[in-house]
């Protein structure tokens, strides 16, 4: 079990960050990439008024929700060299 500092500190962000992100959670409003997302926690205390905890697994899960995957490079064909445009239908040039 982590502390918020600990977990913020393994995700890179501020702890104000995470436990803005735990907020928005609890509610249903933290978005990652599109997808609700919900980050399960401890709180210990009367009422639910103490101290945090996060479990490393869901860190971890909250991190690989986060990645972006790696698109293949696309090949790209050459261009075709077009002598007309598209639509006209007619000879270019000057009538006759």
């Amino acid at each position: 079990m982590l502390t918020p500092r600990q977990a913020a500190a393994r995700r890179g962000v501020t702890a104000t960050t995470l436990y803005d992100w735990l907020g928005r959670s609890r509610r249903g409003l933290f978005v990652l990439r599109g997808r609700p997302v919900t980050v399960e926690f401890f709180q210990t205390g009367a009422r639910g008024q103490g101290r945090i905890r996060i479990a490393a697994r869901e860190v971890e899960r909250v991190r690989e929700l986060m990645r972006v995957p790696v698109d293949p490079a696309r090949t790209r064909r050459l261009p075709v060299r077009q002598d007309r445009f598209p639509g006209i239908t007619v000879p270019l040039g000057r009538p006759a």
